[in-house]
């Protein structure tokens, strides 16, 4: 028998040379596959657990008695999974919608009086309060500094539904350029400001307080510790406890009485949630004082 022809053995050689490499390539395919599932799943396994874990800290947040006061440690549920909630009160920020509702001289001075500690200047002031006036009014009139339809551009005829939308509203630039331009304003507070929650910013706004005054009121509201939001802040009867506390006489106190309130029920919790590195997070507007807490906004 002859030997067969040394190209045809080195063919079939070249051959099974590229099956194998083949079958090697398919084979570490198939692997970095199932090293890429076992991966995804275990990532898609974390953030369930973590999503959980959030959830458990807003349930427990959300319950009718705990307050910004109830202390809240962060909490290991299992190993390596658990969350840490935060409370805060919207009451203490500047409710945008309550502030221009009305048009009322004393909310729009005060208004403008922020909107001048932004770095406003007095002609984007105008603006900025005209064209927002025209986005919520009902009519299709326009103010001297506003805008009404105009081109794709038109207003919504009703109040914010989120302080975000302020973005849309023509003229408010120089405000919603800035970087954290949102963190003092809300839309779910009921109104006027919290002088148990506001801090040194908001206070400056309001007519007859001067810095000794506040300065004096923020270290009582704190506590021995001179933290906020702790079990030893000072708990006052009402605002007339507050008045005398900031030294205010009648007619000033008639005077701030339209701009401020106590307690305002609205809460602001933050939920995060971890496992492993992976972590969650719940954000949830709430209205409590009743048995049944209000949800006004939910977000995760």
């Amino acid at each position: 028998m002859k030997a067969a022809p040394f190209h045809s053995r080195a063919s079939a050689l070249l051959i099974v040379l590229w099956a194998l490499l083949l079958l090697s390539a398919a084979t570490f395919a198939w692997a970095v596959w199932i090293q890429q599932r076992i991966v995804a799943h275990g990532e898609e396994g974390r953030a369930v657990e973590a999503r959980v874990m959030a959830r458990s800290g807003m349930t427990l947040a959300l319950h009718p008695q705990v307050t910004r006061l109830t202390p809240l440690p962060p909490e290991e549920i299992v190993p390596g999974a658990g969350y840490e909630v935060r409370v805060g009160v919207e009451g203490g920020k500047l409710n945008i919608n309550w502030l221009i509702r009305g048009e009322e001289p004393l909310k729009l001075a005060l208004f403008k009086n922020w909107l001048t500690h932004r770095g406003l200047k007095l002609h984007e002031i105008e603006v900025f309060m005209d064209c927002l006036l025209d986005y919520i009014d009902a009519d299709n009139v326009k103010r001297l500094n506003g805008a009404e339809d105009d081109g794709d551009y038109h207003p919504a005829n009703r109040e914010l539904i989120s302080v975000e939308e302020l973005v849309k509203v023509r003229g408010t630039g120089p405000l919603t350029s800035q970087p954290g331009w949102q963190d003092e304003l809300t839309i779910y507070s009921m109104g006027p400001i919290d002088l148990g929650a506001a801090d040194h910013e908001i206070l400056t706004l309001l007519p007859g307080l001067g810095e000794g005054r506040i300065q004096r009121f923020l270290q009582m509201r704190a506590g021995q510790d001179g933290i906020d939001g702790t079990l030893d802040d000072m708990i006052f009867p009402n605002l007339d406890a507050i008045g005398q506390v900031l030294g205010l006489s009648a007619a000033q106190m008639q005077v701030l009485q339209p701009l401020i309130s106590y307690q305002d029920p609205t809460m602001n919790i933050q939920s995060i949630g971890h496992s492993g590195e992976t972590k969650r997070k719940i954000e949830v507007i709430v209205r409590k004082g009743s048995a049944q807490p209000q949800i006004l906004s939910w977000r995760e």
